[in-house]
């Protein structure tokens, strides 16, 4: 059975950082997309940022560029995403993805997501 479970979330002053993990099982972590999307209430999906596991760069919304950083760490099936220089506008609820199957590498369908971890930044 795959689970990804997020964790890390919770509230923060703006500028200050997070760091998301998502630990993953049950399916074959090599050669697909993982990645985080968010969503506000009332407001649409949002793709974060994206990587591909057999290599490359990642990919980060404009929104986030320069701030979150992506990773993951093979040895513990695990997946992050450090938020630096929080904003208000970065509040959402965060989920991590995995196996893209169809459409954009950070808006496609993806196979799996997790329940998610809220992040609250407050000005």
């Amino acid at each position: 059975q795959v689970q990804l479970v997020e964790s890390g979330g919770g509230s923060v002053q703006a500028g200050g950082s997070l760091r998301l993990s998502c630990a993953f099982s049950g399916y074959t972590y090599s050669n697909n997309y993982m990645g985080w999307f968010r969503q506000a209430p009332g407001k649409e999906r949002e793709g974060v940022a994206a990587i591909y596991t057999g290599g490359g760069s990642p990919y980060y919304a404009d929104s986030v560029k320069g701030r979150f950083t992506i990773s993951q760490d093979n040895t513990k099936n695990t997946m992050y995403l450090q938020m630096n220089s929080l904003k208000p506008e970065d509040t959402a609820m965060y989920y991590c993805m995995a196996v893209r199957l169809s459409g954009s590498i950070l808006l496609g369908d993806y196979r799996y997501w997790g329940q998610g971890t809220q992040v609250t930044v407050s000005s």
